[in-house]
């Protein structure tokens, strides 16, 4: 299977031939990562029993919308567009191309940031299980998680070189989900009556409520289906379509499984990272940690390489993965970047904060806001008034979305901030 694409490293890619199961595992793959340990603690607390089962309902359905038309504008004009920002230059103009990148990569620098969060948090509750007396506080993992990244980058120089580990993330993914959800629902079974009442102010939540409308959002969108689509075999639109359909069937129910039994066992308690709720055997919880961790390095890379291949490209390094060269460049570009992800993690450790960020920034317009206006400009011609109708009222509602989530990310944040104060240890 080329990840290549997925990526957006499309240069090392041969003949296009892979297939639509296999599209659909790279989906998969990105909706099970170590985001959700997360789920029940930044949806289902904001949204409770109700709102949460109708969200995790609605949302799938309405990504998987959203993803099919820009999975039909592939070939849009008669010729296969292997990057979200090549097909809305296609359709807009030259300006729309660098509005997309621009956008994508907010996207991907906001999920590494959640993914550096999500690593200190498992290594700090591996460190927790051994140890009685516990100093070391979240910025510090936050820093070793860096660390670890900034060396899996060094040493892994493009995604090509990077396929031996996909087969472990997704050992590593099953590992993690499986503990977790046999362990929260062990202490389901064995707890008192929970509470499953949303907390706060009317205006709080309020607030958290679009907060966690975009965590949904975020939940199951990459904003990357033509970079993922680029290496599918003809006919490339069906056999997207199939991958969607797997993605969105198949591929959520290890999620939903994590997030209802991680929010049936804790209620209102549950946590921003379930392992940290969970109890059992140390060597079990302590495994699960692990393989947390590793996974979200493994997909930290995955999501940070566009950005590493943009440095390569646009300073022109090429030759051998270990020459003194290229492998100095590394060290300063992708090591500077990581810095830079780190600081801002231990900086502000909300995960469910910069998950409706990402969603109002990103998401949001790219998934929803954008595909429906391109497949609006692109199919306007042969789409009945009605569906022009449909269209412009996405368009629009998911403009007013995009701007309440906003808002409340940014107030959530703010006020996180003053409640830990910055580097705090959550």
């Amino acid at each position: 299977m080329s990840w290549l694409a997925f990526g957006g490293n499309l240069r090392c890619v041969g003949e296009i031939t892979d297939s639509w199961f296999q599209a659909g595992v790279v989906l998969t793959s990105g909706v099970n990562s170590v985001f959700v340990l997360g789920y029940s603690g930044t949806i289902m607390v904001h949204l409770g029993w109700i709102g949460g089962v109708v969200g995790l309902v609605l949302a799938p359905a309405i990504s998987l919308y959203a993803n099919m038309l820009v999975a039909k504008l592939h070939e849009f004009r008669g010729k296969r567009h292997i990057r979200y920002r090549d097909l809305a230059a296609e359709i807009y103009g030259r300006k729309a191309y660098y509005i997309t990148w621009a956008l994508q990569y907010v996207n991907l620098f906001m999920i590494n940031i959640g993914f550096l969060i999500l690593g200190a948090s498992s290594l700090k509750a591996c460190y927790v299980l051994f140890v009685e007396e516990v100093t070391m506080k979240l910025p510090y993992f936050t820093a070793i998680a860096g660390f670890v990244c900034i060396l899996f980058a060094i040493s892994t120089p493009n995604l090509s070189s990077l396929r031996v580990w996909l087969a472990c993330s997704t050992v590593l993914s099953l590992i993690y989900i499986v503990v977790a959800s046999v362990l929260a629902a062990k202490d389901g079974m064995n707890a008192p009556p929970r509470d499953y009442s949303i907390h706060g102010t009317t205006a709080s939540k309020i607030f958290s409520t679009i907060g966690a409308s975009s965590n949904l959002m975020f939940a199951f969108n990459t904003g990357m289906v033509p970079e993922i689509q680029a290496t599918l075999r003809q006919p490339a639109v069906e056999n997207m379509l199939k991958a969607l359909y797997f993605q969105f069937t198949i591929g959520v129910v290890p999620m939903y499984a994590i997030t209802f039994i991680g929010y049936w066992a804790y209620g209102a308690s549950a946590s921003t990272y379930l392992l940290s709720n969970v109890s059992g055997p140390v060597w079990v919880k302590a495994a699960a940690n692990i393989s947390a961790f590793l996974q979200s390095v493994i997909a930290l890379h995955i999501f940070a390489s566009p950005a590493y291949e943009y440095m390569d490209t646009k300073f022109k390094i090429s030759g051998g993965a270990f020459e003194l060269k290229s492998l100095t460049f590394r060290i300063v570009a992708r090591g500077g970047y990581l810095v830079i992800s780190s600081t801002v993690s231990a900086l502000l450790p909300f995960l469910g904060d910069f998950e409706s960020l990402t969603g109002a920034l990103s998401t949001f317009p790219l998934t929803f806001i954008l595909a429906s206006h391109m497949y609006l400009v692109a199919k306007k011609r042969s789409l009945s008034s009605l569906q022009q109708s449909w269209l412009w009222l996405n368009v629009v509602f998911f403009s007013c979305m995009s701007i309440a989530a906003t808002a409340a990310a940014i107030r959530l944040i703010v006020v996180d901030s003053k409640k830990y104060h910055v580097f705090a240890d959550v």
